[in-house]
C-alpha cells in the first residue's frame, strides 16, 4: 500500500475541488517514475521501464489504456483537463537523466527543469494558469527532493543552494488563487531547505506562512 504524504495531501487540499483528483493522479505518476529510478540497480533496466512509460503515455490518446491504475487515472482525470499524452511522456526525461549520468551540476540543473519544472507546469495547465514562477517553484521542489537522497553532502548542498535561488524567484509577488496548492507544496520544500541550510522556522510559523499563502498568495 502506498503511503500518503500528509504535507502533499494538505497542499493539494488548497486546489479548487474539481481539480484535486486530477492533481493527485498527476503526482501519482511522478511517484511511479520516482519508484522506478530509486529501485533500479541496473541503469539499462531502469531505462527500459521508463521507455515503456514514455510510450504508454504518448499513446494514451490514440490506443486502449493498459490495465495499469496510474495510467487509467491519468486518462480519465488529466487528459480530460486539456493535457496531452506527449507532454506527460516528457516527464520521464528528468528521471532518465539520473540513470544516464553521474550527478553533477549540469545534472542537477537538467533534473530540476525536466522533472520539477515540467511537473508543475503541467499541473498549472490543468489549473488554467500560465505563470513562469510555477515552473521555478517546481524546480526548487525537485531539487530539495533530490538533495534528500544524495549521499554526497557537497552535491546535496549545491542542490539546496540552487533550490534557494529558484524559491526566491518563485515567491516574488502574489500567486494566482488557483495555483496556491502548488505554491504550498513548494513552500513545504522551502521550509525543509531552510532547515538543512540554517535554522528551520518553528511549526507555528510554518502553519502561519502556509495560511498566508493560501489566503493572500504571498
Amino acid at each position: 500500500m502506498t503511503s500518503i504524504d500528509p504535507g502533499r495531501a494538505l497542499a493539494l487540499s488548497y486546489a479548487p475541488p474539481a481539480t484535486r483528483a486530477g492533481l493527485e493522479a498527476l503526482f501519482a505518476l511522478d511517484d511511479r517514475l520516482a519508484t522506478i529510478v530509486r529501485s533500479t540497480r541496473e541503469p539499462m533496466v531502469g531505462q527500459m521501464r521508463l521507455t515503456w512509460w514514455h510510450e504508454a503515455l504518448t499513446r494514451l490518446q490514440t490506443a486502449p489504456v493498459p490495465q495499469e491504475p496510474v495510467l487509467q487515472s491519468i486518462k480519465s482525470l488529466v487528459l480530460t483537463a486539456g493535457v496531452s499524452g506527449s507532454s506527460l511522456a516528457a516527464m520521464t526525461d528528468g528521471w532518465e537523466i539520473l540513470l544516464q549520468a553521474e550527478i553533477d551540476t549540469a545534472t542537477l540543473e537538467a533534473f530540476a527543469i525536466d522533472r520539477g519544472g515540467r511537473l508543475f507546469e503541467v499541473a498549472a495547465r490543468m489549473l488554467g494558469i500560465d505563470d513562469r514562477r510555477i515552473g521555478l517553484a517546481g524546480e526548487g521542489w525537485a531539487l530539495v527532493d533530490l538533495a534528500r537522497g544524495l549521499t554526497d553532502t557537497i552535491l546535496a548542498g549545491h542542490a539546496r543552494t540552487l533550490a534557494t535561488t529558484r524559491f526566491d524567484a518563485a515567491f516574488r509577488g502574489r500567486w494566482p488563487r488557483a495555483a496556491r496548492s502548488l505554491g504550498a507544496l513548494a513552500l513545504l520544500a522551502r521550509f525543509e531547505n531552510v532547515a538543512a541550510l540554517s535554522q528551520s522556522p518553528g511549526p507555528t510559523r510554518r502553519i502561519a506562512r502556509l495560511m498566508l499563502h493560501r489566503l493572500a498568495g504571498y
